[in-house]
């Protein structure tokens, strides 16, 4: 009885293993660049807090029973401004601010999860712009986990917040009427393959 006890015991262990393992590795996600953007908004010497947006792509890695061991990288394209005003777009694509040319995108990479609540999670990483790579602290919701129901795809959802300073990436023009504090919102979709 103990001798097949002991079988039973190892098959479950060499079975449930390799499971157990992939698990604690986390789940792999693409950033989906049709869902996935960043919105900034400044204020404009005191009168209004334009915004403008771009799509983000990247990966994601989700793992949802450690989620400290989550990661994400991803990039934006800075030519691909949208304020809807496209004189705006082009100064913005300029030197005085992206300088676009000579720094082409934005990445950001994540170094740390820090698990605040049941769907709230600290990301902290290191956001390159400008040529100038800082840290940066994204508050972030898990919005959902879940089939989407247009791709059929396991998906999940996050929102994202945080402000920065300009200055600290070299983006310094107008200071101080326009603001140095940037809002950024990011609303991002993620896919396995």
């Amino acid at each position: 009885m103990k001798r097949i006890f002991f079988h039973y015991w190892l098959l479950l262990v060499l079975v449930c293993f390799p499971v157990a393992v992939v698990f604690a590795a986390g789940e792999n996600y693409t950033l989906d660049p049709m869902h996935t953007a960043v919105v900034w908004h400044i204020n404009h010497f005191g009168f209004s807090n334009p915004s403008g947006k771009w799509m983000a792509s990247g990966n994601l890695v989700l793992d949802a029973a450690q989620p400290n061991n989550s990661k994400v990288d991803a990039v934006i394209q800075l030519n691909d401004i949208v304020t809807g005003i496209p004189e705006l777009d082009n100064h913005l694509r300029g030197p005085l601010f992206f300088d676009v040319k000579k720094f082409p995108t934005a990445k950001f990479v994540s170094d740390k999860v820090e698990k605040t609540g049941k769907v709230t999670a600290l990301v902290y990483g290191t956001l390159t712009l400008h040529g100038i790579s800082k840290p940066v602290k994204l508050l972030v919701m898990l919005n959902k986990i879940g089939k989407n129901p247009v791709s059929d795809k396991d998906s999940v959802g996050f929102t994202a917040v945080t402000k920065i300073k300009r200055s600290d990436f070299g983006i310094v023009a107008y200071l101080p009427g326009l603001s140095d504090e940037v809002t950024i919102n990011i609303d991002a979709e993620a896919y396995k393959q």
